[in-house]
Parts: structure tokens; sequence; C-alpha cells
């Protein structure tokens, strides 16, 4: 009989990603679910009151929607199914019927930094969950952690993570960006600046001051923002024709297309930080400049899946 495997999505970046390993899996049987939780974090999410997580009914709806449109199989909360393994790309929330069976984590791009809480929660061994994906990879219950780069291994081994646990695989969705550089996208020369959800998560953000460093960055070049798709648009655009009315703002549109057109690109911790790096771009972030190249992920021709399935079939 096939293998089963259960594939957790999130965002449509962390959904398309494991749909990306399960497609070099054909001879396992492959179902997803949307991310979820247990007991009063699942209450509280199914009752709109987790909108700033991945737990939210709004990511929960749009990654149903991908698996319906793509024709996937579909076990909510894994509670189908007897699972051989399970694949996942976030452990800061571990439901128990995930932490009682074999799984593998993968990074799900950009993770935010070690702030106050990051450091309380570590020294007061508080959950998990009242953090952010700062968190990411500290379960220590997986069996493997795919990661991006030599660069972001460092930066997990430094948190504590067992270095023969990881595995620097690359990503799906941040292996072949060079593909990125061919599109219909009709600017260019432009300084890009990608806003974050900081604020929406519960996070401070001087976001007059990042829109005055974009402007300071681009000397006099032509400016274009992105939004972050799950902050809130129409303060954001306040902001920006308030301290930036020359610029031009874009709320949807192909975000890859942008950062290959442009000539630098100004963001917080977002994952288009990835995109940006492994095209080359002049990159400007709160991260420490030196080590930011480090972080590059490893560009593979979009082989990673490929990687990260080889390492799933280690386990079954």
């Amino acid at each position: 009989m096939a293998k089963k495997i259960l594939f957790i999505g999130g965002s449509l970046n962390q959904t398309t990603m494991v749909h990306r390993i399960a497609e070099v899996m054909p001879d396992c049987e492959c179902w997803f679910t949307p991310y979820y939780a247990d007991g009063l974090l699942q209450w509280l999410a199914d009752r709109g009151m987790m909108g700033f997580t991945i737990l939210s009914i709004k990511t929960r709806q749009e990654a149903e929607s991908y698996f319906e449109k793509n024709g996937l199989l579909v076990d909510l909360k894994g509670s189908r199914n007897n699972y051989d393994l399970v694949v996942t790309t976030n452990d800061v929330v571990l439901p128990q019927n995930v932490r009682a069976r074999q799984f593998v984590l993968v990074q799900e791009g950009m993770m935010t930094p070690e702030n106050l809480a990051y450091h309380l929660i570590r020294a007061l061994r508080l959950p998990r969950y009242l953090g952010n994906t700062a968190m990411t990879g500290l379960s220590h219950a997986y069996q493997r952690f795919c990661v991006a780069s030599e660069g972001f291994k460092e930066l997990y081994v430094r948190k504590g993570i067992d270095p023969a646990k990881i595995a620097v695989t690359g990503l799906p969705n941040f292996d072949d960006l060079e593909k990125y550089r061919q599109n219909d996208f009709p600017f260019h020369k432009y300084v890009l600046g990608a806003t974050s959800w900081l604020r929406e998560s519960g996070q401070y953000e001087d976001r007059r001051g990042f829109i005055l460093k974009t402007l300071s960055i681009a000397e006099g070049r032509p400016v274009m923002f992105k939004l972050h798709p799950r902050e809130n648009h129409e303060r954001a655009r306040w902001e920006i024709e308030r301290y930036a009315p020359e610029a031009t703002i874009f709320h949807a549109g192909n975000t890859n297309h942008m950062i290959a057109n442009c000539e630098a690109m100004v963001t917080k911790y977002s994952s288009v930080l990835l995109t940006a790096l492994g095209l080359g771009k002049p990159v400007h972030s709160d991260v420490d400049s030196a080590f930011l190249e480090k972080l590059t992920p490893v560009q593979n021709g979009g082989k990673s899946a490929e990687r990260i399935a080889g390492i799933c079939r280690e386990y079954l």
C-alpha cells in the first residue's frame, strides 16, 4: 500500500511549498490540510480571534480554495487517516497528532527578529505560540529541518538546534529565482519598498521611518511600494501618500517580478528579502548587513522539492 503523508499548508507561500514537495512524490498518498492547532488556540481561531496569524479564518479559506482548485486530497486537521509522515512549515504551534508522528519541518522563508518577547519566552520556558516565527525549529520534535542555506543553518544552530537535524536543501519557491527576470511588469530602474505586517501581528514598526528611509536610499530615483497582503492597506496608503506622495503604490501583483525589475529593495524581515538576495539585488533591511549575504537561498534550478522529498523517504 502507498505510504500516506499529511502536508500542512498555511499562507499561500507555505501551501504552494508543500504542494511542490508532494508533486515529486507521486508514489505516495498525499493529503493536505490548512494549518491548525489544538484546544484553546483552535477554539479562538474558529471564532475569528487569531486573525493576525496563519490560524486565521481567512488563511484557512485561502488554503482550502487552493486545495480545491488543484484537485488535492483534503483531510482537515489530519483526522481522517493514520499517517506515515507529516510535512509542515511551522512548528511554533504543534498539534498532538503531529507530535505523535514522524515529521519533517521545512523553513517557510524569512523569520522575525529575536526581540524581547523571544528572549523572555525562552528564558521563562513559556509556550512557543506566545512568540512569532523567530521560534521556528525550537520544538526539536521533528526528524529533520530543511533550510534555505548554510547561513540559515548557522543561525538555527546558534539558537540551539542540533546541526545533525538540519539539512541545507534550498526551499521550493526560492530556489529558481532567475526565472522571474522574464516578466511583463512594465516598470524598471526604481527602488522598491516592500512593507510588512508587523503592526498587525502585534509588533512595533516605525512606518514613517521606513518610508523616509526608502526615499533616502532612492536618491531621486522613482520609488514604488508593494504592500504586504496582510496589512491594513487603507492605513498604509494614507501613510505613503503623506510622506512619499510621488511614490507608486501596489497592493496586488507579482512581487517577484517587481523585485526582479528593481534596482534596490528596502524591507524589514519579509520573505521577499530571500528573493531579492537570490536575484543579487542590493537589499536594505533590519538584518545585519554583514550576515545578510550568508542567508541567500540555495539556487539549484528548482530541485529543492526533490531534495526534501528524498529526506522524507528516509522516514517512510
